[in-house]
């Protein structure tokens, strides 16, 4: 009865919110500098959230919810240190990618992203009243 009268966030919704959310940022990037580097690297700081964030939310759709539990917090951990990994690594190659890289412009929209998780439940919240 609880899941039928709520029912569970996609995960997918939350990584479409992020992106978003990263998309604009980077263009408010760009229109508060003007340049091509800032409003570059703080997409490339979206991709370094959205990109590992689909990549669990992929691995954690695919059948880790027809688990038993100890499958599933199992497969919970392993896809949560494949984000992390991911995130590392794509900071780490941040310098050799993006030319004339401007970090701050990187962790600002980074930032922004990961707190864009928000909008997913807001969204998901303002669903569930109109039904």
């Amino acid at each position: 009865a609880l899941r039928a009268g709520r029912p569970l966030l996609s995960p997918w919704r939350v990584v479409g919110a992020q992106a978003v959310a990263g998309v604009v940022v980077a263009l408010v990037w760009w229109v508060a500098t003007m340049r091509w580097n800032v409003a570059g690297s703080a997409l490339y700081g979206a991709a370094a959230t959205v990109v590992p964030g689909a990549l669990m939310a992929r691995g954690m759709t695919r059948g880790l919810a027809k688990a038993n539990p100890g499958t599933a917090v199992l497969g919970f951990m392993l896809w949560e240190f494949v984000k992390i990994f991911v995130a590392v690594v794509m900071l780490v190659a941040a310098p050799k990618i993006v030319p004339d890289l401007h970090w701050p412009a990187l962790l600002v929209t980074m930032i922004v992203c990961m707190k864009a998780s928000w909008l997913g439940l807001l969204w998901q919240r303002r669903v569930n009243k109109t039904s």
